[in-house]
């Protein structure tokens, strides 16, 4: 008798499962889809579709349907560094600005420091830089703006400082109130402008570009002194060099810096961001070089 073989009636593919997964990969990849578009809105397609879908469901025009617009706001960009404020960082630059310019009045102070012992220069620093005022007996003649031999040693060293930076100088003429007019100049204003310009001049021989010079012609409106005396009006007829800030300092002062002591006269070297004026210590001891000592005969 012949045993007759079981049936097998299981007729399931065994790769069924690509079906299931080819669906999950198509809903996924339509998923992904669907996230990309929402994610970048073009408003101006936004709106008509809303427009256009809105007249579709109530049957009414477009433009008699009101619907919100969608409006996307930017962002601030968030930023764990705080910035510093203009005002204390235009305040710092003012502050490193007063401080180099008054090293450099300190330098200017010690090359003429024999003519400020004298009496015939004087080493300012105020709002608007360092001033240089030069007796006019130094560089001219009495009532002519005549330059003297002396006086272009004194430019000359002068604009070698000047030369260490590109700061814009003004110079300024000064006189006293004593009338004058005769064929040369017809009054106190011309004398001021010419030896004003006479000064700029042999500036630019000493190497100082043209464009940071300029001359103003006072006249005798702008007195450091009383004019009633012979001392005074001597004091009046000056010459300024004006070295000026970049920027408009806020401290209004006028301090004198006065020549500082070196290592050679005191055996030991002196700060001089202690011994100059500085914005912070307006009152700050000035040192004094001692005069020199008479030559024997």
């Amino acid at each position: 008798m012949i045993r007759r073989q079981p049936f097998d009636d299981d007729d399931d593919n065994p790769d069924r499962w690509l079906v299931s997964y080819a669906d999950f990969i198509t809903l996924l990849f339509a998923f992904f889809v669907v996230m990309y578009a929402i994610s970048s809105v073009n408003l101006s397609k936004y709106n008509a579709l809303t427009n256009a879908m809105g007249s579709a469901f109530t049957g009414n025009n477009p433009q008699s349907i009101q619907i919100k617009k969608l409006e996307v706001k930017p962002q601030p960009e968030k930023t764990i560094i705080k910035p510093l404020p203009l005002s204390y960082l235009y305040q710092e630059k003012s502050k490193r600005e007063r401080e180099n310019m008054a090293r450099m009045g300190v330098d200017i102070s010690n090359k003429l420091s024999p003519l400020i012992q004298e009496g015939k220069v004087q080493v300012m620093q105020n709002n608007r830089g360092v001033r240089i005022d030069i007796n006019d007996s130094v560089l001219f003649t009495a009532g002519s703006a005549d330059i003297s031999g002396a006086a272009i040693a004194l430019l000359n060293e002068i604009g070698t400082i000047l030369n260490t930076n590109q700061r814009l100088i003004q110079v300024e003429g000064h006189t006293d109130n004593t009338p004058i007019h005769n064929q040369l100049f017809f009054s106190n204003w011309e004398l001021s402008a010419v030896r004003a310009t006479t000064v700029v001049r042999l500036l630019n021989q000493a190497g100082i570009t043209e464009t940071r010079l300029s001359a103003i012609g006072y006249g005798d409106t702008q007195p450091l002194s009383s004019s009633d005396t012979e001392f005074g009006r001597a004091k009046n007829r000056r010459v300024s060099i004006l070295i000026l800030y970049e920027t408009n300092s806020p401290v209004d002062d006028n301090l004198e810096i006065r020549p500082q002591l070196s290592v050679e006269q005191t055996g030991s070297p002196v700060a001089l961001d202690r011994a100059i004026p500085a914005t912070t210590a307006p009152k700050a001891p000035i040192l004094q070089a001692p005069l020199p000592a008479p030559s024997a005969q």
